[in-house]
């Protein structure tokens, strides 16, 4: 299955979110950050129940820039 990773720098670390699940995560680099989130992914979906999937999951997540007056 194929989720989106939404990696930002946060300090001296990095936060990794996966907005399909609503599940983060984070690690000293974006290697470690999105090494992380994808245990954290792996990990819900071993203890999950096929419900708690289904409803936990949001079907079509949409990652854009928008451009903004600012000043």
């Amino acid at each position: 299955m194929k989720l989106t990773a939404i990696i930002e720098r946060e300090g001296d670390g990095y936060v990794s979110l996966c907005p399909e699940l609503d599940i983060a995560s984070q690690g000293g680099s974006i290697e470690e950050a999105r090494d992380n989130l994808r245990e954290a992914l792996e990990l819900f979906f071993e203890a999950a129940s096929p419900e708690e999937v289904k409803q936990r999951l949001h079907g079509e997540i949409f990652v854009t820039q928008v451009e903004v007056k600012f000043g």
